[in-house]
């Protein structure tokens, strides 16, 4: 046998022994074909992450020195999990998702940091200790380890070295010595205000953790307005830049449009106009303070029928002290609906509108309402309504008002006149869209809603009133106190002589007592507040008696900043070093689910930048305090959910039964049940146990089938029926690995080269010396387009193939994200390799390359497969895996494309439309014709890609659209109407389009 050496530039004849480095004889596959194919279709996939874990654990210390780092830092993060035991397909899906883009980062030759940790504080873990009579620490311990078992099961990869736990008093320490860096600077305070309160959980909500019935997103009940002194951070200090940086990371997709639209939303900067109300009572006097309100339609000030006060307003609050009634619908307030159109007229009371002292045709004054909408932190807590410009006012009025005529005061022309909303009229519907100030209103008449909105507000100001430009902003200021003892206790104690004092630094962390089982069970409030030994304590300040803040934080505090302290995770002294903080922030990749689109990262961009003004990210204001650089949210997990169509009941799986055709079939009655894929939930009986899924299918199978089901960010319908496709994608992976299609009279002969990354120009050159290519040229006189000659057409187009599969792969990893095309194409391209026949001694070369390509492009997401495919394929010396190097150290393979236009002839393309030419056009050649669909529809984009092509079938103006009935596209084949029909022949030489009478015309004879 002719041994080959493979170089870049040049090849030369070597001797016959030794064999070179860049090839191994082989001795593994001394079996015939069907013996190695049979060796392979006997490997149990689900077995295999449990064969490969203890080699990738041996290697896991050296990881990064696999291979060579050269490429810099990747850090790529997922959300961490809350730990409450168990994994959910939720949490599969995110962390499938960041495991596969770690990985495929290493085999580019990154040094990639993926850490996990648990967001181990919070309700749940309380609750469940009230319940279990057992301390929180011990199940959420008990919870971590069980998940962790889990995480390992899915086949994912972690830098377990950098693990945090939030509930650890090493790491709440620095969630402390953050609060009173804040606390320093002036954004940290106490005040009392408003806040829900669950009586159930005895603890205060956030806004968002209320739904839209005022019931706790947790325990259910009813959520109670209490007033409370409470810790709160200021946010509203960074609004600015929360809101004007998120332009940045709108460059080139970085974040979800839709995400950044959330933010924006919730941040809520709007331009607007003050003004101001007096209030009067009915002997004309004036006792109570004017009303502010804050507007973005000024111009409407004409049409304004009311005044509706927050129902804590001072006003409401003073006259609720002799109102029985008012105290009644305060109090009956709490537990309406956020959206509820109920209000209380403040009978003794009516608002002066100020434009009614420049304009005739305005009615002076107006009364005054209190009303649930009306919330307590935008503008001054009072609006004034205009029903016939705004639809809730509008739905306000109608409600507590009834009939009387709504008037109109902007019309859609200029000098145009307007008429009444009349109660039960077609035009009953407010007018919302901006336009020109009706004529009856003086001097502002014609003007623009723009115009009139600032002129409204000169004239004002030049008649003593009380009015500006302003602008108006919907965020407010962090509250983060919660009344649990599970959290981060706040480091401030509270000293009769020298008031709130922070603990001292070198005290921190202030540590959760160590309360027995016993005190948990059956517990309610905080246990802080009744742990007397615990909360008595010194003042830092004067040394006398003073008492611990039995607040905890809220547990966004933790989360906040925790992507810092994987980068530093066993620091003692310092919450992250700065080095390291410059060297690893911001974090590259972050993955999680889009319900966490507003509050959790608002808040983390808010520490981030906190800390980018500080010592600890010197290098933060170079991104703008921005802790992530890029933003994946993958979409929800929705289960196969069966419910009887007779009264709607959810059915458990056990109740139904699938008949012969696929059919669900309720057991009890014979009918048929309705199927739906919804959010997963006990209720509905459509919850998935991902370990069961893992056990039966292997975690690599259950990883592709859910990359492959359905694009990153939309919602997953999982389909445990679909999963056999991937299934039987990884086991042909492997029947690839096995050599089988080398025929056993060549196998003696075959080299396996060293290099899997040999390009074509240095392959052929070496099969050509080591004599697998047969040539008359000698040494002086071969060049490499003389022996692409060599190659069959089929070998070219597996060899295209390959190379642009490796281009939209790479591209989808690493800048679209398209998980679900890469399984696609790496399916697709199974599929070539399988099917390209043995044409030549050249072609095992270019199918075992192509192999080596697709197993490395499979690894990251099918990480135990490749693994097994790869020491199949390389093993030439028959060694134990233990000892074999991983595939993650090949690197990922990188597309030639310079090679395809040489490898890719033009040809001529004869079109007919009905068997009639048309025109002739040159084309490229299709590299795929084992799949008829790709290979036409390919021919066709060609086609419309020239200008005789467009004349035919652009879909706007071409004939064949324009003769189409439907207009609609074709199943198969996108260029062309449903009703039109396709044949080629000769691979693309000609191409015939058939109209829809000749398509009926075939059905008909």
């Amino acid at each position: 046998m002719v041994g080959f050496v493979l170089q870049r530039t040049c090849w030369r004849r070597v001797p016959r022994r030794p064999i070179p480095s860049s090839v191994r004889a082989v001795s593994q596959w001394a079996a015939s074909a069907a013996e190695r194919k049979q060796r392979v279709d006997d490997t149990k996939i689900e077995t295999l992450v449990a064969k490969w874990q203890p080699h990738w654990d041996r290697l896991a210390p050296r990881w990064d020195e696999l291979r060579t780092s050269d490429k810099g830092k990747a850090y790529v993060l997922p959300m961490f999990p809350y730990p409450s035991g168990t994994l959910h397909l939720g949490h599969l899906r995110v962390y499938t998702i960041s495991d596969v883009l770690a990985r495929f980062k290493h085999m580019q030759g990154y040094k990639v940091l993926h850490p996990i940790g648990w967001d181990a504080f919070g309700l749940p873990a309380e609750n469940a200790a009230i319940e279990r009579g057992v301390h929180p620490e011990k199940w959420t311990l008990q919870n971590i380890e069980a998940m962790k078992a889990q995480m390992k099961d899915m086949g994912g990869r972690w830098d377990w070295d950098a693990e945090i736990r939030t509930c650890d008093p090493d790491f709440y320490q620095h969630t402390q010595r953050i609060f009173l860096m804040l606390h320093e600077r002036g954004l940290a305070y106490q005040a009392e205000s408003l806040v829900n309160y669950d009586p159930v959980d005895k603890t205060v909500l956030a806004n968002e953790q209320v739904d839209a019935n005022g019931c706790s997103w947790r325990s259910g009940a009813k959520v109670e307005k209490v007033m409370l002194k409470q810790w709160f951070l200021k946010i509203k200090e960074f609004q600015e830049s929360l809101l004007a940086d998120l332009d940045a990371l709108s460059e080139d997709g970085r974040w979800p449009e839709k995400v950044l639209a959330m933010q924006r939303n919730w941040i809520g900067r709007s331009e607007g106009s003050r003004l101001r109300f007096s209030i009067e009572t009915k002997s004309g006097e004036s006792h109570f303070d004017p009303v502010d309100v804050f507007t973005t339609r000024a111009d409407t000030l004409f049409g304004v029928q009311y005044i509706a006060l927050s129902l804590t307003h001072p006003i409401v609050q003073h006259l609720a002290q002799n109102d029985a009634s008012l105290r009644s619908f305060i109090e009956r307030a709490a537990q309406l609906p956020p959206d509820t159109k109920e209000g209380f007229l403040l009978s003794g009371i009516t608002a002066r509108n100020p434009i009614a002292e420049l304009v005739d045709n305005v009615d002076s004054t107006c009364p005054v309402y209190t009303a649930p909408y009306v919330l307590d932190d935008y503008g001054s807590g009072a609006v004034m309504g205009v029903p016939g410009h705004d639809a809730r006012d509008h739905a306000f009025w109608r409600a507590n008002v009834g009939s009387k005529p709504i008037q109109v005061v902007i019309a859609s022309d200029a000098d145009a006149a307007t008429s009444p909303l009349i109660q039960g009229g077609e035009k009953d519907v407010p007018i919302t869209e901006r336009g020109f100030v009706a004529s009856t209103f003086g001097p502002f008449a014609g003007l623009s809603s723009k115009d009139a909105a600032l002129e409204v507000v000169s004239k004002l100001q030049e008649a003593g009133n009380d009015a500006e430009m302003t602008v108006n902003w919907r965020l407010r200021d962090w509250l983060i106190s919660r009344q649990r003892y599970w959290g981060t206790p706040i480091p401030i104690i509270h000293c009769p002589s020298c008031g709130p004092v922070p603990v001292p630094e070198q005290d921190l962390p202030v540590k959760l007592p160590n309360l027995p089982d016993s005190f948990f069970d059956g517990k309610k409030g905080n246990p802080l507040a009744e742990d007397e030994t615990w909360k008595k304590t010194q003042c830092p300040k004067c040394g006398s008696a003073a008492e611990r803040e039995t607040d905890t934080m809220d547990t966004f505090m933790d989360s906040s900043w925790y992507f810092f302290r994987f980068l530093d995770p066993k620091n003692d002294f310092a919450l992250v070093d700065s080095v390291k903080a410059n060297k690893g922030m911001p974090v590259d990749l972050y993955i999680g689910g889009v319900e966490h689109a507003i509050l959790h990262l608002l808040y983390a961009r808010f520490i981030a930048k906190f800390l980018a003004s500080t010592s600890i990210w010197p290098d933060g204001a170079l991104v703008n305090g921005e802790p992530f650089k890029r933003l994946i949210t993958q979409g929800m997990v929705h289960g196969e959910t069966f419910t009887d169509p007779e009264n709607g009941r959810f059915l458990r799986p056990d109740e139904v039964e699938i008949s012969k055709k696929g059919v669900p079939v309720i057991k009890a009655t014979g009918a048929t049940a309705l199927v739906s894929f919804e959010k997963m939930s006990k209720s509905k009986y459509n919850g998935v146990d991902p370990g069961a899924i893992i056990k039966k299918y292997g975690a690599d199978a259950t990883r592709a089938h859910m990359l492959f089901q359905a694009p990153v960010s939309d919602v997953l319908e999982w389909d445990q029926k679909k999963i056999a496709g991937p299934l039987r994608w990884l086991q042909r992976i492997l029947r690839l690995s096995s050599a089988s299609w080398i025929p056993d009279e060549e196998l003696e002969n075959f080299e396996v080269p060293k290099d899997p990354d040999m390009k074509l120009n240095d392959i052929l050159p070496a099969l050509l010396h080591s004599g697998v290519i047969k040539s008359p040229l000698s040494a002086s006189e071969a060049d490499f387009t003389k022996l692409v000659v060599q190659l069959h057409p089929t070998e070219r187009k597996l060899w295209v193939q390959t190379q642009q599969t490796i281009a939209s792969v790479t591209a989808s990893y690493a800048q679209t994200y398209s998980l679900n095309t890469i399984v696609s194409d790496l399916m697709t391209l199974t599929n070539t390799i399988l099917d390209t026949p043995h044409s030549s001694r050249i072609t095992p070369y270019l199918k075992w390359h192509s192999t080596a390509h697709l197993v490395r492009m499979a690894a990251p997401i099918a990480p135990s497969v490749a693994e097994e495919a790869w020491h199949n394929l390389t093993d030439a010396s028959n060694t134990t895996h233990q000892s074999r190097p991983s595939v993650f150290a090949t690197g990922f393979p990188i597309a030639d494309l310079e090679i395809v236009s040489q490898l890719r002839p033009e040809f001529k393309c004869i079109v007919q439309v009905d068997g009639k030419r048309k025109f002739e056009v040159v084309l490229e050649e299709n590299t795929n014709t084992v799949d008829r669909s790709h290979a036409t529809s390919g021919l066709l984009r060609q086609l419309l890609n020239t200008a005789e092509g467009r004349e035919w079938l652009d879909p706007d103006t071409g004939k064949v659209w324009q003769l189409s009935k439907t207009k609609k596209a074709h199943p198969r084949y996108e260029y062309v109407p449903e009703d039109w029909n396709v044949v080629v022949v000769r691979e693309g030489r000609l191409c015939n389009l058939v109209s829809p009478k000749m398509v009926r015309g075939k059905k008909g004879s």
